[in-house]
């Protein structure tokens, strides 16, 4: 293949890990075959590639690898999607796909080289990269390349920006402009259908707000802190379960003037529930707020002498409670809570409104460790009626009959 003058750019970096923050159709794609390719042809290597799910491999990637590797496969797996490759060193290379929604398969196993691609779509990307992705190169010391087009502030954003502290990580920006086989017209017209921030961030992989976001007045510089010395009241620890998907805890210290710091984060999966209760257990909370879904649990939690609460899940109120605490300044997430604010800066609403008489209800996804603050924040201070619904409940130090005030001092 022949690459355009910005993939030879990425291609001839030797950085270990590379981040590519490119927009649609820059041929990204492209790439991403020729690095395998490369890397396969020439010592005993094994790569693995994974989209989101199993089908976007096998669509965005599994013919073109094949068309490019035929003549040196000596096994070519449909059902696995893998490749073996013989090699000029006279031994034979691996190439696999996968789809994120499996990427538990690769826990415990080796690879030299890693491509991941569109990975700001990838649910729960902290946690796996940490728990199952990293460990994999490890023993190869192998490298990986990043791609995707931005999705709002989220763990890509982040990753885009690693390179400020860590030399193994080097970050590329481009725009669909930068491929030259793509019409210009084309994307110029593409500038007059779509919304501005819509249309720079998929053609121009410009980092913008994700749209329909719920919490919209989530701000780092005014949310997240790295220090603080207060003068704690009550300590709560919200728990949401999981085990597949990560269970998220946190311990949540309420101050005398009513402001609620978030420190330390538990954000885990494959934990049983004995694992979680032992660290949750030595936060020393007072209070503990676990999600009425799994009573079994919650009775574990009794057994072990934890001071269980009774939670409700009124999403549309305790989505609104949150909201108001950050309206007005009272929420303070530690900067180390990395799933947290990259929850806060995802959760979002669906594109299709709700029918007048549902609710409007976000998106099932990014959310679990925002499940579990709301959890412990909604059920302070409970209020027999506010905003005319039975049996809510606001933060203490705030007003039920005028919303949410600020206290008087």
């Amino acid at each position: 293949m022949i690459l355009t003058p910005k993939q030879n750019e990425i291609g001839a970096d030797l950085h270990r890990f590379r981040v590519v923050n490119c927009g649609r159709r820059f041929g990204k794609t492209t790439l991403a075959v020729e690095e395998i390719k490369g890397k396969a042809i020439y010592r005993n290597k094994r790569i693995c590639y994974i989209a989101p799910t199993y089908q976007q491999a096998r669509d965005i990637a599994w013919e073109h690898l094949k068309k490019e590797l035929q003549g040196i496969a000596t096994n070519v797996n449909e059902s696995r999607l893998e490749i073996k490759v013989r090699n000029k060193s006279g031994g034979e290379s691996t190439v696999i796909l996968r789809g994120w929604e499996s990427v538990e398969t690769l826990r415990g196993q080796a690879f030299d080289f890693l491509v991941i691609d569109e990975i700001a779509s990838m649910r729960n990307w902290i946690v796996n990269w940490n728990e199952v992705l990293r460990p994999t190169l490890t023993d190869t010391r192998g490298d990986a390349m990043f791609i995707s087009t931005p999705k709002g502030f989220n763990h890509f954003y982040d990753l885009y920006n690693i390179q400020e502290k860590d030399k193994d990580f080097k970050s590329f920006h481009f725009t669909s402009y930068d491929n030259p086989f793509l019409p210009k017209e084309e994307i110029d017209k593409a500038k007059t259908e779509l919304p501005e921030d819509q249309f720079a961030q998929e053609y121009l992989a410009d980092f913008r707000k994700t749209q329909g976001l719920v919490y919209k007045d989530f701000r780092r510089e005014v949310h997240v802190y790295s220090e603080h010395q207060g003068n704690y009241v009550d300590k709560l620890v919200p728990i949401d379960w999981g085990y597949t998907n990560p269970t998220a805890a946190y311990l949540i210290q309420r101050d005398t003037d009513a402001h609620y710091w978030i420190y330390p984060e538990y954000y885990k999966t494959g934990k049983t529930t004995q694992e979680v209760i032992e660290v949750i257990k030595s936060w020393r909370g007072n209070k503990y707020y676990p999600d009425p879904a799994e009573p079994d649990r919650s009775e574990e939690m009794r057994r072990a002498g934890l001071n269980v609460r009774e939670v409700s899940k009124d999403i549309e109120a305790g989505i609104s409670c949150v909201q108001e605490l950050l309206k007005q300044g009272r929420l303070h997430i530690h900067s180390s809570c990395v799933n947290l604010i990259n929850e806060f800066e995802t959760y979002r609403y669906p594109d299709k409104k709700p029918d007048h008489n549902e609710p409007e209800l976000p998106v099932k996804e990014h959310d679990h460790a925002l499940d579990s603050i709301r959890y412990a924040l909604y059920m302070q201070q409970p209020s027999d009626t506010i905003g005319g619904k039975a049996r809510q409940f606001i933060p203490q130090g705030m007003s039920a009959n005028r919303g949410y005030q600020l206290p008087t001092k």
